[in-house]
């Protein structure tokens, strides 16, 4: 069974890879089994975070403010993750957002994974809830940091290791347990065009509103289906 790994977690502004943004990774190296060294940072997402994802996390836009982008940080994070498999609760949704924002960056970054999540699903009782705050209260594993990056990692390792023991007693799952390679597509998007964000402002000023993203900041699809989503609500210029 896989004792080297990196146990990662990301907090995002909502749950569709191609629309929201990273706000928080934590990430924590497993050499035999034992943690070895940490990786954290916050990450700035060039748009307001939403009330229940503060109330969720606790992580506030003045908390981001200063954060660095993250296509600043992509090389740290493939040189701390280097060619060992990840793991995670759920590992495949934390993959989608991080492959994305690499495949944007020009990052090369494909990882096999252990999924946490899985794995519970093969040990535990059918009728049991398999979230990851669901299956530490299951295995009596303490939380350190609910719904923060490195303590959500730092909590799939344990429950990691828990489920490894149960397996080793019972003969359950055993090849579960091996990394998979995790395959998601992804095309690089192109920033907004010079005419898009002056069409995008003007159509703002021209309606006096506000929006919580930044205009700089926006992909080409981003900045289009924001300026559809404008005029469907508010209508074209002079209509």
């Amino acid at each position: 069974m896989e004792q080297d790994y990196i146990a990662i977690d990301l907090e995002m502004t909502g749950l569709n890879a191609k629309q929201d943004k990273i706000i928080e990774i934590g990430a924590v190296r497993i050499v035999n089994g034992k943690e070895e060294s940490l990786y954290h940072s916050l990450v700035n997402p060039r748009r307001k975070i939403e009330s229940r994802v503060t109330q969720l996390t606790g992580i506030t836009d003045q908390m981001v403010k200063e954060a660095p982008d993250i296509g600043d940080i992509l090389e740290e994070i493939r040189s701390f993750c280097g060619n060992l498999p990840l793991l995670g609760h759920h590992i495949m949704f934390d993959y989608s957002f991080l492959k994305r924002a690499m495949v944007n960056g020009g990052v090369d970054f494909e990882k096999e994974g252990i999924d946490t999540l899985k794995l519970c699903r093969l040990l535990m009782p059918k009728e049991k809830p398999k979230g990851l705050q669901a299956a530490c209260a299951y295995y009596g594993i303490a939380r350190e940091q609910a719904h923060r990056a490195l303590g959500d990692a730092r909590d799939a390792h344990r429950l990691y290791q828990k489920l490894m023991e149960i397996s080793e007693k019972t003969g359950k799952a055993r090849e579960a347990f091996l990394p998979k390679p995790m395959i998601y597509k992804v095309k690089k998007e192109q920033p907004a065009s010079k005419k898009q964000k002056e069409d995008l402002r003007y159509l703002l000023k021209y309606h006096k509103i506000d929006v919580p993203v930044e205009i700089d900041f926006l992909s080409r699809n981003e900045a289009s289906r924001l300026k559809d989503n404008i005029i469907s609500q508010y209508g074209r210029i002079g209509t």
